[in-house]
């Protein structure tokens, strides 16, 4: 048996490729959209990919299962577990198969047992693995969103993100189950996740790409409930802010997505096209560094620099699925992987592209301040600061008298925003900061300064407080 990890550190996404090495067989688990990978992996080791499996309906990235299927020809196992509202809607499709709670299917010599584990999704399923050719006995289990290192996925992202009213607590209890039955499971098995550290899907996932249930039987705090009620307080308590764009690859994910072969490429195109986009309201992001856009750029464009990996999760906060969005390249070589990036996330509508000459040296700069510079103005009226931070980073520690925003649902708050004061957008290290500044502006707000220092200088000249 040949086990082979991927991993996509933009969205802490988890996936595998196992292997049958005596008949050349290969499953992929949990595919991302981006297949390139695969393809090569299971070129290099002489395999050939024959099945694909996928955990549950995701919500934090475009599956990548129907584009694999289509590529290879092989079966797509889906879960036929779960509420009729959550069942796939593309289960027709002659490469699917619906498997449920104790089926079982061979890749080569090595068998897959579905288990059913909801809590974090109503159909959540389990791969466990067993290589026949040398064992009886299971190695591992395929988790998907069910088992982190170190935590368990989340169950209110349905009703946070997709509006699935009284959806969150059933889910926790389902959670619990789930646990509780993994804990008559032997200590030895391999835990294989889904996502790591930084996935949204959870609230404290680690870093360690894989670990074993005897591990986290002994460490996870999932694990150490043995009362129902305290673990569903537990769960839904202090879970980080749902990404807005949840809900679309939820309904992306759920009817099928599109195939890449069928999406346009996006066009170059120059500074008129660009005037006249910004001219109509349409969504413009600007991709270059952090300290060119604060140098020049165009009122009503949004920073969202690239040369972070969290700027996908801040796009999918921010953009419309419904309208298209165009975009401002560092480098028009750098289209390619922007597109991968975008399409992990389901912006298939990019009908425009922009190289960074488009920029001129006259144009707008994007005012900031040090800490320094902000605690000698702060006693001033008509200066308010706003926290763009998460909410559990707020509470640990704010700047006294902050003003709290998540950065993400800026556009739906900014009824709360005064336009006669001058607005200091502030975070963790002035990131996230630039992105609402970026964003006020181009809402009409022509009194905004992007504090440019993080934590360790704002919280060591200026007074903070906790919630």
């Amino acid at each position: 048996m040949l086990l082979r990890y991927f991993y996509d550190d933009r969205l802490a996404q988890a996936s595998y490729m196992v292997g049958c090495a005596r008949t050349g067989e290969a499953l992929i688990v949990d595919p991302m959209r981006h297949i390139q990978p695969y393809l090569d992996a299971a070129r290099k080791e002489g395999l050939r990919i024959t099945h694909i499996a996928e955990t549950h309906i995701h919500a934090d990235f475009v599956s990548g299962a129907r584009e694999l299927a289509a590529a290879t020809g092989a079966q797509v196992y889906l879960s036929d577990m779960g509420p009729a509202e959550w069942k796939y809607a593309y289960a027709d499709d002659p490469h699917v198969i619906l498997v449920r709670d104790g089926d079982r299917f061979m890749v080569g010599n090595i068998r897959i047992d579905v288990l059913h584990t909801p809590g974090h999704t109503p159909e959540h399923i389990s791969f466990m693995v067993t290589d026949t050719a040398g064992a009886d006995k299971p190695m591992g289990v395929f988790t998907g969103d069910f088992i982190f290192v170190g935590d368990v996925g989340r169950p209110d992202l349905l009703e946070e993100a997709a509006g699935y009213a009284g959806t969150k607590v059933p889910g926790a209890k389902q959670q619990f189950a789930s646990v509780q039955q993994f804990k008559a499971l032997p200590d030895y098995l391999q835990i294989w996740p889904g996502h790591g550290a930084g996935s949204a899907c959870g609230k404290a996932l680690g870093a360690i790409p894989s670990t074993t249930l005897g591990y986290e039987k002994l460490f996870n705090p999932a694990f150490q409930f043995t009362e129902e009620a305290a673990f569903v307080d537990w769960l839904l308590s202090g879970q980080p802010e749902a990404p807005r764009y949840f809900a679309q690859m939820k309904h992306v994910n759920k009817v099928g997505p599109a195939l890449l072969r069928d999406l346009p490429t996006p066009s170059f195109a120059d500074r008129a096209a660009l005037e006249a986009l910004l001219a109509d309201g349409a969504f413009v992001a600007d991709l270059r560094p952090t300290d060119d856009y604060a140098a020049a750029h165009l009122v009503g464009t949004i920073s969202l620099p690239a040369s972070s990996s969290s700027y996908l999760t801040y796009l999918g906060w921010l953009v419309d699925y419904q309208r298209p969005a165009h975009f401002i390249l560092a480098d028009a070589r750098q289209l390619a992987d922007v597109l991968i990036a975008l399409r992990s996330i389901g912006v298939d509508h990019v009908p425009t592209v922009f190289t960074a000459d488009v920029i001129q040296p006259q144009d707008a700069a994007l005012p900031t301040m040090s800490a320094d510079e902000l605690a000698e103005r702060l006693p001033q009226n008509g200066l308010v600061v706003l926290d763009v931070r998460n909410e559990s980073e707020y509470c640990e520690r704010h700047i006294a008298g902050a003003q709290h925003i998540m950065l993400g649902r800026i556009p739906q708050r900014l009824s709360d925003i005064p336009r006669d004061h001058t607005i200091v957008t502030q975070c963790a290290s002035g990131y996230r900061s630039q992105i609402a500044a970026s964003l006020l502006r181009a809402h009409g707000y022509d009194k905004v300064v992007n504090l440019r220092d993080g934590v360790a200088a704002w919280s060591a000249a200026l007074p903070t407080e906790g919630c």
